[in-house]
């Protein structure tokens, strides 16, 4: 892939749906995550304890489908990474949208359906973060900024570092503070289904652009 690469960009953007999907699963699907996994593993060794205010079912739902989602992504990645680029962003484009947009047709209902939200969304979530690992572009994961924060602490100038990619990780944190920030709104205002169909717009919409870049008829190469 050239320097010229339409991937920053778009990762960019998915960063900004963790926020909206984060959103909606922490304010309104009840303390859980269905982006990051270290907070289900922590907040299930909670429910484990017995700690107040923590059950068990929505932490082993979403890992178990952020699993089954990654081992897809997985099983399609293997199949399209050989082709050119635009053929498996658009087919990653359409899988993580439709889970999306069901998860949204979900929050529609008169009682939400909680469970199948989770299922949805951490089903899309471990598909995109299957896909984001095998393009390895380098500090855009999407969902997370643990490590994107260290690099920006221990490779700056006053840890002696150069500060390599300091824009980049400073707008994959801008990102996802944003999306976040926009999905409270909508979630306390407009519910849950809003920010989900936003999310799904924009993972579409985004990649639509994306392989209109000359450089998405190549094969990618990290």
């Amino acid at each position: 892939m050239t320097k010229s690469s339409p991937l920053p960009g778009l990762l960019l953007l998915l960063s900004a749906t963790t926020g909206l999907v984060d959103a909606v699963s922490v304010l309104g699907l009840g303390k859980v995550f269905t982006a990051n996994m270290t907070g289900n593993i922590v907040f299930l060794g909670f429910a484990a304890a017995g700690a107040p205010g923590f059950v068990i079912k929505p932490y082993l739902v979403a890992l178990l489908t952020f699993l089954v989602g990654a081992l897809v992504a997985g099983r399609i990645g293997g199949h399209l990474g050989q082709r050119p680029l635009r053929q498996w962003l658009l087919a990653a484009a359409g899988v993580e949208a439709a889970l999306l947009g069901l998860a949204a047709l979900c929050a529609l209902t008169a009682a939400p359906w909680i469970d199948a939200i989770i299922a949805l969304t951490a089903l899309a979530m471990g598909f995109r973060n299957a896909t984001i690992r095998m393009l390895k572009v380098p500090d855009l994961t999407t969902t997370v900024l643990t490590l994107t924060l260290t690099g920006i602490a221990a490779d700056s100038p006053l840890a002696g570092g150069t500060g390599p990619n300091l824009p980049r990780r400073l707008a994959a944190v801008a990102s996802i503070f944003a999306g976040a920030a926009a999905g409270a709104l909508m979630v306390t205002h407009w519910g849950l289904a809003l920010p989900l169909a936003v999310a799904a717009g924009i993972v579409l919409l985004g990649t639509m652009l994306c392989v209109t870049h000359p450089a998405a008829a190549l094969v990618h190469n990290p």
